[in-house]
Formats: C-alpha cells, sequence, structure tokens
C-alpha cells in the first residue's frame, strides 16, 4: 500500500495531514475562541488516531464539523461519542453518524 503525505503542526498550519488514502483534517479558527477541526474523508483506522491526537492539543471551545466525512468506523464513534460527552461539539453530523453515536453514548451510559 503506498501513499502520500503531508503534516503540518496543527497550530501553524491549516492542514493537519493529508493523505492520497482519503483522509484531512483543516483546523479552523472560527472565532470567539472556536477552533473547527473539519475533517474529511474516511474516518478509521490510524486516521481515528491522527483525529484523536488533534483533539488532544486543542483547548478551550472546540468542534469538529462532519459534513466531508464519507465513513466511519466503530472506533471513529467511540472517538466522536466520547469527544462529545467531554464537551466538543459535532457539527455538520450525518444522520447515520448521528444515531450511532446516541447509541454508544447509551450503552456507555449504562455501563456507569
Amino acid at each position: 500500500m503506498q501513499f502520500s503525505s503531508r503534516t503540518r503542526d496543527l497550530h501553524d498550519g491549516v492542514v493537519a495531514r493529508v493523505q492520497a488514502m482519503g483522509f484531512r483534517i483543516d483546523r479552523l479558527d472560527a472565532g470567539n475562541g472556536l477552533i473547527v477541526l473539519l475533517v474529511s474523508g474516511r474516518l478509521s483506522g490510524e486516521h481515528v488516531d491522527t483525529l484523536g491526537n488533534a483533539l488532544r492539543q486543542e483547548s478551550g471551545a472546540l468542534a469538529i464539523d462532519l459534513k466531508n466525512v464519507s465513513l466511519v468506523d466503530g472506533d471513529a464513534v467511540q472517538l466522536l461519542a466520547l469527544a462529545e460527552s467531554n464537551g466538543t461539539e459535532l457539527k455538520n453530523c450525518p444522520k447515520y453518524i448521528r444515531e450511532w453515536v446516541n447509541r454508544e453514548r447509551a450503552a456507555r451510559h449504562g455501563e456507569n
């Protein structure tokens, strides 16, 4: 499997990582202290770790915009549910992802 990759510091550049395999995070300053991570492509596998690392680098008001996400897996849904539980807003969340995140949060809530 061959792919190209370009990586920049999330705080200095706009693009966090671009891969020919179809994943990208753009860090946008929405004003009023809100940072939006615009996620595009397939959020699965190693990309879940990349998003998790990006989330850990941020402080303050944070949102994840999912309008350009084409696919998620179970690990991605777990991360999104946890992020939302910790106060991160999920913007433009496709209905199937929203339903899956809600089920994941309900299952987690049932465990506690």
